[in-house]
């Protein structure tokens, strides 16, 4: 788990931090990243990186070659250069009570990320609210909004992004 939040931490939103440049992509070389881990104070060897990779739940880092990415989340500037798809006909959103209020008024928004983050099932939404207390697991009409030209895609680990979704 520390590994896992060391990488997010730097491949999704601080990278600059220990040195990294990410490519416009968002990938950088494991090599790069492993230097610059090291260098400050927190040593990953290649193999616990690929054991992070390969055995994270949300499978959040994708490894190319010779080079890891963070496969959504960013709040960095980054082109993931996933294509337009068709979404299922509904998706799913985790979240807590104590944000339903403001959901209803202004429908789910980025934040600080590029995109809003839908789950393709209810129980992945589930463990996504549980993260930060009690879930409530909104349905998503998908398919209504992609007949009325909102734009989806979907990463390399099933997570379906799009830019808002309104409160309707």
């Amino acid at each position: 788990m520390k590994v896992s939040k060391y990488l997010s931490k730097h491949l999704r939103h601080q990278p600059e931090r220990i040195g990294l440049t990410l490519d416009e992509h968002g990938w950088v070389e494991i090599g790069t990243l492993l230097a610059a881990a090291a260098a400050h104070g927190f040593r990953i060897t290649r193999a616990e990186l690929d054991r992070v990779v390969a055995t994270n739940d949300k499978k959040r880092f994708a490894i190319e070659g010779t080079r890891i990415r963070a496969s959504q989340g960013h709040s960095i500037d980054v082109d993931l250069g996933l294509p337009p798809a068709a979404p299922p006909a509904y998706l799913y959103h985790g979240t807590v009570a104590r944000h339903l209020d403001a959901i209803r008024a202004e429908g789910l928004k980025a934040m600080s990320r590029h995109d809003v983050h839908l789950s393709p099932d209810r129980e992945t939404a589930t463990r996504v609210g549980a993260r930060r207390g009690r879930p409530v697991v909104l349905t998503v009409d998908a398919a209504a909004m992609h007949r009325d030209g909102h734009v989806f895609h979907m990463s390399a680990n099933g997570v379906w992004l799009t830019k808002a979704v309104p409160p309707q």
